[in-house]
């Protein structure tokens, strides 16, 4: 799943975690998981998403369940890029 794989590397990216974001699978928690994922961290992390894949995230579809999980997430960015 190409889209997993890359909202990691944007994670380890973002969150700088040297390579640690690569061993997350769908089901590593993010919020309230892993320290260095704040609300900054969210922020920055929707801005790098948009453009490395081309999509707009509204303010209203930022919420706890998109970024409760890798694989929520990734999820999430496979729903925009399919509208």
């Amino acid at each position: 799943m190409a889209t997993l794989e890359e909202v990691k590397k944007v994670i380890d990216q973002v969150l700088q975690l040297n390579g640690r974001a690569m061993d997350f699978d769908r089901s590593t928690g993010l919020l309230g998981e892993v320290p260095e994922f704040d609300s900054m961290a969210v922020v920055t992390l929707v801005t790098h998403l948009e453009e490395q894949f081309g999509i707009m995230v509204d303010d209203e579809e930022i919420s706890a369940e998109t970024f409760e999980s890798v694989g929520s997430l990734a999820d999430f960015v496979d729903r925009k890029l399919a509208e």
